[in-house]
């Protein structure tokens, strides 16, 4: 994931390179843009918070996130993104 803290709304805007590209209302200030981060994605992913956390990059934009539950197709179609 490349997310872009500090945005208007927290949205999903489409691909950055290899990356999807999100951008987070919150800023990058005490963990809560990752905490939005991780919200947004569970609630469309349709999963509890618990099967969605952050695997690595929580200082930098780019993230990767883990679910658990669902492959990476299912992923991708969730988010609008395929």
């Amino acid at each position: 994931m490349h997310v872009q803290p500090r945005a208007q709304r927290t949205e999903i805007v489409g691909w950055h390179g290899d990356a999807i590209k999100i951008r987070v209302a919150a800023p990058p200030v005490d963990g809560a843009a990752n905490g939005e981060l991780l919200r947004f994605l569970s609630q469309r992913l349709a999963l509890p918070a618990a099967q969605v956390r952050l695997a690595a990059g929580s200082t930098g934009r780019r993230k990767r996130v883990a679910v658990v539950g669902l492959d990476g197709a299912t992923v991708l179609d969730r988010l609008g993104v395929r």
